[in-house]
């Protein structure tokens, strides 16, 4: 090959490229430049993200879309009808080529199956039939997909087969589908890393290669937080698991799919369920053997206890989006569960006490149970349980205090606290437990005071968002000092703050990025302007506050833009926001910072500013005007809209540097 490419010009076209070993790649590629002439260029084709890595082309990826329906239509006209009309059978072929889903390959693979039909019959049946049962599809379209699939190692081919348990187009959630491979040890948590794989990276694997799409991306951390799974992608993992997973819609119970494979189903999906018990049909399907059981889209009430004792090997419970009113007191007995979603039960108003014999169980969700009034006492005993939800459930005023001593919690996303000392939960028991990732804290009552708040030991847990609502306690500033979070701390929020003085550790959350803050009595902002990481800051509801001076930007005067030091304030924030601070009239400019001397730079990355219901203020600090500011909103703030008015002087100072500006003065 270096013999035949000496100083000349190629395209070199490598498609379908499997390896990512960087060695063999570079045999490939030193021999290229050196022997080619200037200009060269490759062209590669990959279903895997590690292989652009390796040829750190990542910068010049495209990643390839589906084609819309009509040039799949077209694909398929070609294949299917060749010399006859494309019109002979009307509007059936639009409908088959939509099981198409974009892909050109099954276009073409669906269209040459058609070439020999020539009844409308023969063409409805394609239609209605699934597309795995087509064998042409299966030896044609699949083909690509099991290259894919057979490089997987094993844990992850597991993985990627659960999702034939979820419907089609369904959105899935990271963490939630991480949890559910976990319920079926499939994949094991993040602290265990050195016993097997986690789940991140098996989720990270998957996106690589192309087995998910539609991404949700979190744009503060860049993460994907949510996705889907292509039609023909899921097709092809049902096709996989027709064995074991089964997906039943109401009604279609005595297929002879379903009974074919009756008893060796493991994992079995109920959809379109109507008002009423759950279907006792389950108990065909030999249900000692199952491992999972969810519903979608369905209305069930009741549940027989004792279809319930039947499911002896259940891992994973997911009965959300039911108005159940009751859940029966022998779901105790299944002792495997380690996945129970309840979550969207509107009806639900307890859990049966025998939950708590459940020590298997890792995640327990009740997300939005709006009439869930209490959990059982006993919760002490869920010895393995790591992740609780209970957010959404308003009538849920306290936890039982047994609650402190589930060791192996690491997710708790809202915490109620306060009420009687001696019975209830306090802030304080949460000393024990190892949390992770985010918590609201809810505090009722007077009863949590300094010492209490000491107890818990917040800086000893690795939270990165932490919330707190004071709901009208009177002592919340020595409260709120005794807190001090985690220094790793990126999101705080706190509601309802009614000290007037800002907590003393605020300064030493040098990673916080995003911080909302509603205090009612507050007088004088934060100085926050020495918070390096702070992307995101939202002020509310001050009402004590007419003047923002150069305070808030953690100078102490003027005086302070003579020193000779550079400094950067509020060096990466983005979007800055005031709502309803009534009283505020001034917002103090730094006029020192137009001199050459000035060493100073304030908030260099600003570009989203908003105001709203805040009457008094009258025009905008100078050195707003000096930021990249690319959006202004002003709400409901009647004198900065006549001062801002389009068509004055004022108006030309702003439109000529803010490109997108939108003010309304009225309510």
């Amino acid at each position: 090959m270096s013999t035949s490419i000496q100083g000349k010009r190629f395209l070199l076209v490598l498609d379908d490229v499997w390896t990512d070993d960087p060695k063999k790649w570079e045999q490939l590629k030193v021999p290229l430049i050196q022997n080619g002439a200037k200009g060269n260029r490759i062209l590669v084709t990959t279903r895997k993200h590690e292989v652009a890595k390796m040829m750190r082309a990542t910068r010049n990826m495209i990643n390839l879309g589906e084609l819309n329906d009509e040039c799949c239509l077209s694909i398929f006209n070609h294949m299917a009808f060749s010399d006859r009309d494309v019109h002979e059978f009307g509007d059936v072929s639009k409908e088959i080529v939509k099981k198409c889903k974009g892909l050109p390959l099954a276009a073409k693979t669906l269209g040459s199956l058609m070439q020999n039909k020539t009844k409308m019959g023969e063409w409805k049946e394609v239609l209605n039939s699934k597309i795995w049962d087509l064998e042409k599809v299966e030896q044609e379209v699949f083909q690509p997909l099991f290259l894919s699939y057979n490089d997987l190692a094993p844990t992850i081919k597991c993985c990627l087969l659960y999702c034939a348990t979820f419907p089609k187009d369904y959105k899935f959630k990271r963490d939630d589908l991480i949890k559910l491979w976990m319920a079926q040890d499939y994949v094991i948590s993040k602290g265990n890393k050195e016993k097997g794989t986690t789940g991140d990276a098996v989720f990270d694997n998957l996106v690589a290669r192309s087995f998910f799409q539609d991404f949700e991306i979190d744009l503060d951390t860049s993460t994907i937080t949510g996705c889907k799974m292509h039609d023909i992608v899921h097709d092809f993992v049902q096709f996989l698991t027709k064995n074991e997973c089964l997906i039943i819609d109401h009604g279609e119970e005595t297929t002879s799919e379903s009974k074919v494979f009756g008893d060796k189903v493991r994992h079995l999906t109920l959809r379109y369920v109507p008002e009423g018990p759950l279907p006792l049909f389950i108990s065909s399907y030999d249900c000692k053997n199952l491992r999972t059981l969810a519903t979608f889209d369905s209305r069930i009430t009741t549940i027989d206890p004792n279809l319930i004792l039947q499911l002896k090997c259940l891992r994973t419970l997911n009965l959300s989006l039911n108005p159940i009113k009751e859940l029966p007191k022998e779901i105790g007995e299944l002792i495997h569960l380690r996945h129970i979603d309840l979550s969207f039960n509107h009806i639900l108003k307890k859990l049966p006490d025998t939950i708590c014999g459940l020590y298997n169980l890792s995640t327990l969700r009740l997300v939005c149970c709006s009439n869930l009034t209490k959990l059982p006492e006993n919760m002490g005993n869920l010895i393995n349980l790591k992740h609780l939800y209970v957010d959404g459930c308003g009538l849920l005023k306290s936890f039982p205090k047994v609650i402190g001593r589930l060791t192996s919690l690491q997710t708790l996303d809202v915490c109620s606290c306060g009420g009687d000392k001696d019975e209830a939960f306090q802030i304080g028991d949460l000393r024990n437990l190892n949390l992770e990732g985010s918590l609201k804290i809810q505090l009722r009552g007077d009863a949590t005071d300094k010492s209490e708040v000491e107890k818990a030991q917040f800086w000893d847990k690795k939270l990165f968002n932490l919330t707190v609502d004071f709901a009208g306690q009177t002592n919340s500033v020595e409260i709120l000092n005794a807190l001090r979070p985690h220094p790793d701390l990126e999101s705080l929020g706190i509601w309802d703050h009614n000290g007037t003085t800002w907590p003393n550790w605020i300064q030493s959350l040098h990673n916080l990025r995003f911080l909302t803050v509603d205090g009612g009595t507050l007088c004088q902002l934060w100085p926050l302007g020495k918070l390096e990481c702070l992307e995101r800051l939202a002020l509310y509801s001050m009402e004590g506050v007419k003047k923002v001076g150069v305070e808030f930007l953690r100078l102490e005067d003027q005086t302070s833009f003579r020193i000779r030091s550079p400094q950067i304030l509020f060096p990466k924030l983005k979007l800055l926001c005031f709502y309803d601070m009534w009283n505020w009239e001034e917002w103090e400019g730094v006029e020192e910072w137009t001199k050459e001397d000035s060493e100073i730079t304030i908030m260099p990355c600003l570009s989203e500013l908003r105001i709203g219901d805040c009457e008094l203020l009258k025009a905008l600090p100078d050195f707003i005007f000096k930021t990249p500011l690319q959006t202004l909103g002003i709400s409901r703030c009647r004198r900065l809209a006549e001062h801002y008015e389009e068509g004055n002087g004022e108006w030309a100072k702003i439109s000529a540097k803010i490109p997108n500006i939108r003010i309304s003065s009225g309510r």
